[in-house]
């Protein structure tokens, strides 16, 4: 399982919490590539649903690792 900006950023619109199947569900969806939904088939499955991708992908960046001012713009 091998995770990119581009493949996680399918998952930032996802029902969050969201069961495995309904990340999968959500992943065809909205047309999601196949490396997304192979990723999220690997997942653990033990029926708690995920809160954020941030338990999926604990390096997934968040607003605050970028520097960019919203306020300039």
């Amino acid at each position: 399982m091998y995770w990119t900006l581009e493949l996680a950023s399918y998952l930032e619109d996802a029902p969050w919490p969201a069961t495995k199947d309904e990340l999968i569900d959500f992943a065809n969806r909205s047309g999601a590539p196949g490396e997304v939904q192979e990723n999220l088939e690997e997942l653990e499955d033990d029926g708690q649903p995920y809160e954020s991708i941030e338990e999926i992908w604990p390096d997934y960046p968040s607003k605050e690792d970028f520097l960019f001012n919203e306020d300039e713009y």
